[in-house]
């Protein structure tokens, strides 16, 4: 657990230095998702079901927020809509002005749940995404996400009816109602929304709770609540369903919560501590729950190389040598000249050993001192040497 909580730490200092270019980058391989899988579930239109549109749109959503990849997605939406017919684009464009006024209405902050769940209904992990918002946003991201249900569920209902929609027997009013059956008549679809909605307020309100582990309590909760609804209501709605599909959904909810929790949350129950203070007005009752938290030491490696061994024994070999130079001068200052043979010299050696010899007997030759004449004070007549001093003047 302690190296889990290091890593941790280390992944958010850096991401907290380096976000200025982690954040677009995350942007952009969102949008590529999502107008991906756009054009992977509709690609009626040509001219946009493109890698090339798709990369100039994502580099553009990686430069503005998320309210601009919303928008794109949509206006991708009705091209691929228009290109199955001008009714298709009509009820396609009415749907989702509607959507976009409930959304703006109640949450204009939420734009990732809209966009992530379509996202999660082609990984065939839709629990993911109710259980997250509930965590993390609230309450009101069941609007967000109930919108993302019915725009996912619509673009399939296009794809599964194109070849009715693009025919030219069936007449344009046909073609309308078809389209609002298609939306209206849905139990999947309402069921999902239903589900949606119930683990979004569950996992909220139990995640918001005082409670130890209130989150992964939250997370369980919502994964179960998922599972159990969604089971039941086919069953009683008489709505076609995969078992595992459900399961595997709900237990993956379950890991992305975890992993969500550890990230966001982090706490250490096992310190938590329960104060109490007040003021002129008010009592308070406060449940401390400190962060789980490990401080790094801070180790000095020193390393040696085979460059820094050899630059280490030069200097001590320098050294050395400088020892040695000082003792030799110290012992040749002590010790007497002696001099060499003049027939072992040459003509130019012997002028410079004589002009040496003879700077050395300068500067070792004093001059003798001359002896001072002491005079007993008792012989000393200062009144005679005086008178013999005037008389010379």
């Amino acid at each position: 657990m302690t190296k889990l909580l290091l890593w941790k730490q280390k992944v958010k200092e850096f991401y907290g230095e380096h976000d200025f270019w982690i954040t677009p980058l995350f942007k952009f391989l969102l949008a590529f998702v999502v107008f991906s899988q756009i054009n992977g579930l509709l690609g009626f239109m040509r001219q946009i079901d493109n890698i090339f549109v798709v990369l100039i749109l994502s580099l553009i959503c990686a430069m503005f927020s998320i309210n601009v990849m919303t928008i794109l997605a949509c206006l991708l939406i009705l091209g691929h809509c228009y290109a199955v017919g001008i009714e298709t684009a009509g009820f396609a464009a009415v749907l989702l002005i509607l959507l976009l006024i409930l959304f703006l209405r109640f949450t204009s902050e939420d734009n990732v749940a809209l966009i992530l769940t379509p996202i999660s209904f082609t990984l065939h992990i839709p629990a993911a995404v109710p259980v997250g918002c509930g965590i993390l946003r609230g309450a009101s991201s069941a609007v967000p996400s109930g919108c993302g249900v019915i725009l996912y569920f619509f673009m399939k209902l296009v794809k599964d009816r194109a070849t009715v929609l693009q025919g030219n027997e069936t007449e344009p009013l046909q073609k309308l109602q078809l389209l609002l059956d298609g939306v209206l008549k849905n139990e999947e679809m309402w069921l999902t929304v239903v589900v949606f909605a119930a683990v979004v307020v569950i996992v909220s309100v139990i995640s918001r709770a005082s409670f130890d582990y209130a989150w992964r309590i939250a997370i369980v909760t919502g994964s179960v609540v998922y599972i159990v609804i969604m089971v039941f209501g086919s069953m009683f709605m008489s709505v076609s369903t995969e078992l595992a599909g459900i399961i595997l959904s709900g237990v993956a909810a379950i890991i992305i919560g975890f992993i969500i929790e550890f990230f966001e949350l982090g706490v250490d129950y096992s310190r938590t501590e329960l104060t109490q203070f007040e003021d002129d007005e008010y009592i308070y009752y406060v449940k401390a729950v400190p962060k789980a938290l490990v401080s790094e030491s801070k180790k000095s490696v020193k390393k040696f190389t085979p460059n820094s061994k050899v630059v280490e024994e030069v200097k001590l070999d320098e050294v050395r040598q400088n020892k040695e130079t000082k003792a030799y001068q110290q012992e040749s200052q002590h010790q007497e000249i002696k001099p060499i043979p003049e027939g072992n010299l040459s003509q130019t050696e012997k002028a410079h050993t004589q002009d040496f010899s003879a700077k050395q007997n300068t500067t070792q030759e004093e001059p003798e001192a001359v002896p001072v004449e002491r005079v007993a004070e008792e012989d000393f007549d200062f009144e005679k040497q005086l008178e013999e001093s005037l008389k010379n003047l």
